[in-house]
């Protein structure tokens, strides 16, 4: 049988075996527990109403503020917890690009020599000097068969990684949504909690510019008058405080759009809509909370950790069997040496190797890889469970600060009220001046807690869709223009800069 002939059949022989391969090590599986299959909360039953819009990818809509929308498209384009977590899925797309190398040959080696080489002689007869040059290529290629899934298992994990990257950055969107929300109303309740705080201190300094007057015609007596100084310069101590809070939390959502400190002044919606709070009642979904929680971006990339350590193992099994390799060579040398012929070499068959004696270097490898799956089997198992905690902590903090925001409504007109009456009564005579400054103090404090509560009830509602994994959408690109445009000028990404295409949660793998 000629020699092509016989390449092609041991070459198609090697295939064919690499298609029937046995595939070591335990198959993904599903390690939710039974009670995700039906959970609810009664909390969120009652936190919550089904409508269809607006979706829970951009739960942020029901604010209805233009200010907030444009904070997190800014967030979105810029951020730099979101930018890695973009450019770590273009790393786990490269990583599945070496591991899908190992479908073909994974040794491809060509080589070439030229050697010149002069010999003198001496003695003999005849003594000749030689020179001449000596030329050699040759192309070796090596290709192990996958019988045990070793190539086939390192594809599988580093697709489930590649999965779990793109979750990941799912995630990153969620919790930098949620932040830039809590921030930027947080920024809004102190802003409200300032503007209170001037009020009181304006009625404040007024009663207090009473009191001077009458201590001066001896109309009152001094301790009055230190009173209401004191009354007067509390409140007015808060306004530093409030004003440095709000500071502070203008260069938090500034670091969070991607921005230095400071550098908010070309955002004048954050001017116009100064203090301005939403009255909300509840949250909106479009599902049950139990799939909502198994969408949640982290858990989905938990149990894609999981699938990639488990196909791990076996890689690390395969290391136990013999590995079979197709070697092929092709050489071919010549000389300028006159007599010398050339000469074309042409060698293949299969090679065996085994690692017999490792000393229990590679089943103990194994175990290390089985521990590692268990340990993240228990962590996706707790995750689960602490989403679900989240979301009834959430919802249960809305449904509380919804009771309270009644209560603490009603409180603050009651002591606006009082305060107006406890004045006219301190007026004609009827009551002294201790009634007024109870009277005050009292306005303050209702006043701030039911701002402090309104806060707290939008805060729930943010920590609610956070927790059941709401907010994942972005027009943005994974990786914007510019730094596509860098590492293209450092680095030939090929195709790669091209995408990467974003994942839809829960498409299949």
């Amino acid at each position: 049988m000629p020699a092509p002939i016989r390449t092609r059949r041991l070459i198609l022989i090697g295939v064919c075996c690499m298609q029937g391969c046995a595939r070591l090590g335990p198959d993904f599986a599903s390690q939710r527990e039974d009670w995700t299959a039906d959970w609810h909360s009664a909390a969120i039953d009652q936190a919550s109403a089904v409508r269809a819009l607006p979706d829970i990818r951009e739960w942020w809509q029901i604010f209805a503020d233009p200010t907030l929308e444009r904070l997190i498209a800014e967030g979105d384009a810029h951020n730099a917890s979101l930018r890695i977590a973009g450019l770590r899925v273009l790393e786990a797309r490269a990583q599945l690009g070496i591991a899908q190398s190992g479908r073909f040959p994974q040794m491809q080696q060509a080589g070439a020599d030229a050697l010149y080489t002069s010999r003198r002689q001496a003695g003999g007869r005849n003594p000749v000097d030689s020179r001449f040059w000596q030329y050699s290529a040759a192309f070796d290629i090596g290709w192990e068969l996958d019988f045990w899934g070793r190539f086939s298992r390192a594809i599988e994990s580093a697709d489930a990684a590649y999965f779990a990257a793109h979750a990941n950055y799912d995630d990153v969107l969620v919790l930098l949504h949620g932040q830039m929300a809590d921030t930027y109303y947080a920024l809004r309740t102190a802003e409200a909690r300032l503007r209170i705080a001037r009020d009181n201190a304006a009625l404040q300094q007024r009663s207090y510019e009473i009191t001077e007057r009458l201590f001066r015609s001896g109309q009152t007596d001094e301790l009055d008058l230190q009173q209401a100084r004191t009354q007067y310069l509390g409140t007015l101590s808060t306004i530093p405080e409030f004003e440095g809070q709000i500071l502070r939390t203008r260069n938090a959502l500034a670091v969070l759009i991607g921005r230095p400190p400071g550098a908010l002044a070309d955002l004048p919606e954050l001017a116009s809509h100064e203090g301005l709070i939403p009255l909300v009642d509840r949250a909106v979904l479009q599902d049950v909370p139990a799939n909502l929680l198994l969408r949640r971006p982290d858990i989905r990339a938990a149990e894609l950790q999981i699938a990639a350590q488990s196909a791990l193992i076996g890689v690390a099994l395969a290391d136990l069997y013999p590995s079979l390799t197709l070697l092929g060579s092709i050489g071919w040398s010549a000389s300028t040496l006159g007599g010398t012929p050339n000469s074309l070499t042409l060698l293949g068959g299969p090679s065996l190797r085994w690692n017999v004696f490792d000393y229990g270097r590679i089943r103990n490898n194994v175990r290390v890889q089985d521990a590692r799956l268990q340990q993240l089997i228990v962590a996706y198992q707790d995750s689960v469970r602490q989403a679900a905690r989240e979301a009834d902590d959430a919802a249960s903090g809305l449904i509380k600060a919804l009771e309270r925001e009644e209560i603490l409504r009603d409180a603050a007109v009651s002591a606006k009220r009082s305060l107006t009456l406890a004045n006219a009564l301190y007026r004609e005579g009827y009551s002294d001046f201790q009634r007024v400054l109870d009277a005050q103090r009292a306005l303050v404090a209702q006043q701030d807690a039911y701002l402090v509560n309104r806060g707290s009830a939008v805060s729930n509602v943010i920590a609610l869709y956070k927790a059941l994994g709401g907010g994942w959408h972005s027009d943005q690109p994974m990786v914007d223009a510019a730094t596509r445009a860098q590492m293209q000028q450092r680095t030939n990404w090929g195709e790669l800069l091209d995408g990467p295409v974003r994942v839809p949660p829960g498409a299949a793998r």
